[in-house]
């Protein structure tokens, strides 16, 4: 009888005290899931049963009850030599003949399945792993390309001695675990060998601000150990749940990571069978760098896992549960395979109802930037660990600057007023705990342990979408709670601008009925960064030009394509934030100056003296000098709501002087595959010239909706330079001229059945201003995000008083 043995094929969740979290929920996958087509290599548990068989028959629990019943865990030093007695314990003891024998059979069997020369995961699960609690991310080990009886027996027992590493004793004491009551067992699996192909980590729903309608997947080349100890940075990618449900298979978006290291398979076994040696790293070739891993289609595959996998955890709990994946791509079969999942531990267990959100009140230079984790905004002193010995150097508050961190760097950790490492992404080591411990992180800051200086004061902020930035000095910032449900609805609604798609999904849970305006502008100017002339005239720009255009679109088929992908890709962030309620997208309104810019846009613009009433909007739109980049535009948002899902994106053509031009700009979108009303296609003018309020008939004959601007027709009717400080006192949005223009547009589109709404401040900042556009009956407002709660509540109040109909 195999009492220590348990094959997948016989454990299921509820097995977690006999095998562990990791044992369960692979036998829990293999047993349910590779029936609908997801893959689980094939291995067994050795149980718990075996690992308190261990420590009796060899008398070890008074040895190990020796060392930890007085340990203080918060002091470094004791906790460092007290965890190496418990580990050396725990290696002197043997396994029982019948204990060996179990083992070595399993083993055959393994073997009569995949070849005599299958290599092995060994692989620690403990009983109180991947709670919804802990995730005991990184607590215990795990060994990679094990071959052979004894070198597996020797992984065996690392894996047991891992219970009691400085980072495990720690922080089960942490989460209120009992060392004692805390059993290990093993897993014993197929390896995947994604030595020689790709491996990563992903969850069903943003780690970093809880939003639950994306996959996050990262990935690198090689064994996944180096994702997770933050020694590189990795490919990411998101997928969108809701459009992937209804049959869209498309990238969301996706950041190309540097993937310096790839770890593999070490060229010749250890004689000493000392599993740590069987797998080194290498660095990975600059061509491969410079390409993302994997394909789209590889994308598909694991988001559709990841979509499965949550689905029948969460039927099995009665509740939404989201989870912590890791995957590996076979090199020899192409296939891919999940090798892990556990609950996610932390956005998941947050209350729905109540939101938090950090702002900076003050700016200073930015000194270092990375990938935010989470969030916040944390301050403090630098203080730079390089290596574990320096430790105890480490003050509560201070900011944790180090090349990477360790999971026996977990006690500095808590006390850290914020984290910043050179490596990583945004699931390695340091990303997981200072997720758990509500701390701010920024991973993959590259340079930043030669940039910051020890003791200098700094502030980092996790608060300005994934970029997470620190700044110079102690800055002050605001903290916003609001309770979503004390929260009214109105009959007008209150939108959002957004141009920064990095924003979009932390801004997710705001309650607003869509996106009032959403900016190319951004996009094209910090994603994009070329001129889309450029990008499809590289022979008429210079050498220096040509060669940044190349290194800038290098992931890519062609620059077209890159335009095209990254536009697209950027607004569906947005549109992904409030689906399926409207979002509103403004094609492109840079000026000529801003044009200029851009690489390659020196060869592309003239210089105009008056560019705010110049070459902009829609007149560019079906110019000979431009129609060719427009045509892009329309790809890219043909893109976005055909082929991606986001049937919810409005398009809004920007300043369009006269009836005529917004004609041929209707037709310019259908001879580029944009039909107003095929497919359910609205198209919205800007309503921020005279003309358009003039004329507000004629406009409204060829576009289904309008939206005011007020900045630009402010400008335009009081004939005020908005960007001249001389004048700026003769610019106000409350002139009676103003607001009669305001009025004329609202009834206008009233009167033709059209939608009205306005995107600017002007609402937010004059409560006289909203209360008169209440009363004109404007269908939405739309406002920055900072002001969205204020303004919900003051429409709200004014709705109440003049109970409009």
């Amino acid at each position: 009888m195999n009492q220590y043995i348990k094959w997948f094929s016989e454990l299921g969740i509820e097995d977690v005290d006999l095998v562990g979290g990791k044992n369960a929920s692979l036998g829990e996958m293999y047993q349910n899931l590779t029936e609908v087509g997801i893959r689980i290599p094939n291995g067994f548990a050795i149980t718990a049963d075996a690992y308190r068989m261990i420590l009796d028959s060899n008398d070890a629990w008074e040895k190990l009850h020796a060392q930890l019943d007085d340990l203080n865990p918060d002091d470094v030093t004791q906790l460092q030599e007290r965890g190496k007695n418990c580990r050396e314990i725990i290696h002197n003891c043997t396994l029982p003949d019948d204990m060996v024998e179990q083992i070595r059979t399993a083993y055959e069997s393994l073997k009569e399945e995949y070849g005599e020369d299958v290599s092995l995961a060994v692989r620690s699960s403990a009983t109180a792993e991947d709670s919804p609690e802990a995730s005991f991310a990184g607590q215990n080990e795990s060994y990679l390309n094990i071959q052979g009886l004894d070198a597996l027996l020797d992984a065996y027992m690392r894996c047991l001695a891992s219970n009691f590493t400085d980072r495990s004793i720690h922080y089960k004491f942490v989460h209120g675990f009992d060392s004692f009551k805390v059993y290990l067992s093993v897993v014993v699996m197929k390896m995947v060998r994604s030595d020689i192909a790709e491996s990563g980590v992903m969850f069903s729903i943003d780690s970093e601000t809880g939003f639950k309608d994306v996959v996050f997947i990262n990935a690198a080349y090689g064994l996944g150990e180096n994702i997770v100890q933050g020694a590189i940075a990795p490919d990411s990618f998101y997928v969108h749940k809701p459009t992937f449900k209804k049959g869209h298979r498309t990238v969301l978006k996706r950041r190309l990571g540097d993937k310096a290291l790839k770890m593999i398979f070490a060229d010749e076994i250890n004689k000493d069978n000392i599993a740590v040696e069987y797998t080194k790293n290498i660095d990975t070739p600059k061509e491969e760098q410079t390409k993302f891993c994997i394909s789209d289609e590889d994308v598909m595959v694991l988001a559709d896992y990841a979509i499965k996998i949550e689905d029948h955890y969460s039927k099995q709990a009665g509740y939404a549960k989201p989870m912590d994946m890791e995957w590996a791509k076979d090199g020899t079969d192409g296939h891919i395979y999940i090798v892990q999942a556990r609950p996610e531990t932390v956005e998941s267990r947050k209350g729905g109802t109540h939101i938090e959100m950090y702002a900076l009140i003050e700016r200073s230079n930015v000194l270092v930037e990375g990938q935010a984790v989470g969030t916040k905004i944390g301050s403090g002193k630098v203080c730079k660990i390089l290596d574990s010995n320096k430790l105890d150097e480490f003050e509560a508050g201070d900011v944790l600057v180090a090349e990477i961190t360790s999971p026996d760097w977990e006690p500095v950790m808590k006390i850290a007023s914020a984290i910043v490492t050179n490596s990583g992404g945004r699931t390695c080591h340091a990303a997981i705990v200072s997720r758990e411990l509500g701390i701010p992180a920024i991973v993959g800051a590259e340079n930043a342990v030669a940039i910051l200086a020890n003791g200098q004061e700094i502030t980092v902020s996790c608060a300005e979408g994934e970029r997470g930035l620190v700044y110079e000095g102690i800055l002050d910032f605001e903290i916003t709670k609001t309770d979503l449900e004390t929260i009214p609805e109105t009959k007008t609604q209150i939108m959002m601008n957004l141009g920064n798609p990095d924003m979009a999904f932390s801004l997710s849970s705001l309650p607003v009925d869509g996106i009032g305006l959403a900016r190319m502008e951004f996009i094209i100017n910090t994603a994009i960064q070329a001129h889309p002339m450029a990008l499809i005239h590289t022979d008429k720009v210079d050498d220096e030009t040509r060669q940044k255009i190349a290194d800038l679109t290098a992931a890519h088929e062609n620059p077209e394509s890159f335009f095209i992908k990254t536009l697209s890709e950027g607004v569906a962030s947005i549109a992904s934030a409030v689906y399926p309620n409207p979002c509103v997208v403004r094609m492109s309104d840079f000026k000529t100056k801003e044009y200029a810019t851009l690489l390659g846009g020196k060869f592309f613009e003239l210089k105009e003296e008056n560019p705010m009433i110049g070459f902009r909007g829609a007149s560019r739109y079906t110019h000979p000098s431009y129609e060719e980049a427009f045509a892009l535009e329309c790809a890219a948002m043909k893109r976005v709501r055909e082929e991606m899902g986001f049937d919810n994106v409005i398009l809004m053509i920007p300043f369009c002087r006269r009836v005529e031009e917004g004609q041929r700009v209707l037709d310019t979108m259908e001879k580029y595959g944009l039909k107003r009303g095929e497919n359910s296609l609205k198209i919205y003018v800007m309503c921020e010239i005279p003309n358009n309020v003039i004329l507000i008939d004629e406009f409204c004959e060829l576009f289904d909706g309008i939206s005011i601007g007020s900045n630009d027709l402010t400008q335009l009717t009081l004939g005020v330079d908005r960007d001249s400080e001389i004048v700026a006192f003769d610019y106000d949005e409350r002139d009676p001229g103003v607001m009669k223009m305001l009025k004329m547009a609202v009834e206008g589109a009233k009167r033709n059945h059209r939608h009205s709404g306005i995107c600017g401040q002007g609402p937010s900042d004059y409560p006289e201003m909203a209360e008169a556009l209440v009363k004109m009956g404007i269908e939405s407002m739309s406002l920055n995000p900072d002001t969205v709660l204020k303004t919900i509540q003051q429409i709200s109040e004014l709705e109440a008083q003049h109970k409009f109909n």
